[in-house]
């Protein structure tokens, strides 16, 4: 069999010897000529998996080494007995680092304390439950605003509305999928209406899909000073972003909330475990291998120490490099230092 697979999923060398012909292409380079005998694809979020891609070939399987699938057209996959998969919950813990971290440098930058602040999640999720977690530890005092994981019958935590939530709220943390349509659509959750309803000189956190926060809306708001100051890791019309909010914002990064070693390892682990599983390939149980990458831990309890904090992780490093030259948005990307998760 032939597996293609973006060059940039990590801890792949070796592991399909003598079981398939892997190929490794950069992802924006996998085309419908690359993919047209390949029985599986390993992607990421920037590769595209549609009708123009697919269309004639031999692929049987898509697994993308992410938490979010909205660059697969699923209803494509399904119609055309195509299986796909994601990695759910592969990088929250990096992610809520980077939360943490985030939260550490404002108190020490704007000189406030955590313990004094309100920030409401939106989105309990795979991340956002670690987010509340970690924001308690901190002594936080948290909303949390789900529809979906509420109408389920979840009584984990004490839901709000979104309306409550953004009038109360001095952090708004956002940790939502991107759905384009339906009930719970997410496009543009956060626009000019949301911020509207938010407390003047609020704080917004967007980790979770660009397209969630209307970046017009977000720039508008911080250029009249409705909001103290905006996070993004995601952006709209990524890699080529608006240059004018990354300026204004505290943080900006590019895309990397998710990019600790340990994420990318537990991601490629569970997309190698469904391959295996889907052709029966004897790797049901592989663990990939992290002990090489040393790193500095920390628990929830030492949360509250500044410095050990920023030791672990410290966000300012990638948001400079990325305000310095925002032109390398991808090369950061594609090139990011290993860091390992502390939670």
């Amino acid at each position: 069999m032939k597996i293609v697979c973006d060059n940039k999923v990590r801890f792949l060398d070796g592991v399909f010897n003598n079981i398939a012909d892997i190929e490794f292409v950069a992802g924006r380079e996998i085309s419908a000529d690359t993919v047209k005998d390949a029985d599986a694809l390993i992607v990421r979020t920037r590769t595209i998996c549609n009708e123009q891609l697919l269309k004639g070939s031999n692929v049987k399987f898509i697994g993308t080494a992410t938490i979010g699938y909205d660059h697969i057209d699923t209803q494509y996959c399904e119609q055309n007995n195509i299986f796909w998969t994601n990695a759910p919950g592969c990088n929250s813990g990096s992610v809520c680092q980077y939360i943490v971290s985030v939260l550490t440098c404002m108190a020490i930058h704007y000189g406030f304390e955590l313990k004094d602040k309100t920030i409401g999640v939106i989105g309990a999720g795979h991340v956002g439950a670690k987010v509340i977690k970690a924001a308690k530890q901190l002594g936080m005092n948290v909303l949390v605003n789900d529809p979906p994981l509420q109408l389920s019958g979840n009584k984990d935590y004490d839901f709000c509305s979104l309306d409550y939530l953004l009038q109360q709220a001095d952090i708004v943390d956002i940790h939502v999928p991107y759905t384009a349509s339906g009930e719970f659509a997410t496009h543009h959750l956060c626009n000019e209406a949301f911020i509207s309803k938010m407390k003047d000189g609020a704080v917004i956190i967007n980790s979770s899909r660009g397209a969630v926060a209307d970046n017009q809306a977000v720039l508008t708001a911080l250029t009249n000073n409705k909001l103290l100051t905006a996070v993004l890791d995601v952006w709209e019309n990524e890699p080529d972003i608006n240059r004018e909010l990354l300026n204004r914002v505290y943080v900006g990064t590019p895309h990397i909330a998710g990019y600790s070693v340990d994420g990318k390892a537990n991601a490629t682990m569970q997309i190698v475990r469904s391959l295996s599983k889907f052709f029966n390939l004897g790797l049901d149980n592989w663990i990939p291998d992290t002990r090489q990458y040393p790193g500095v831990s920390l628990n929830y309890d030492q949360m509250n120490d500044y410095k050990l904090v920023l030791r672990s992780y410290n966000v300012m490093y990638d948001s400079i490099k990325l305000k310095t030259s925002p032109e390398k948005f991808e090369y950061f990307r594609e090139n990011y230092p290993t860091r390992r998760e502390n939670l």
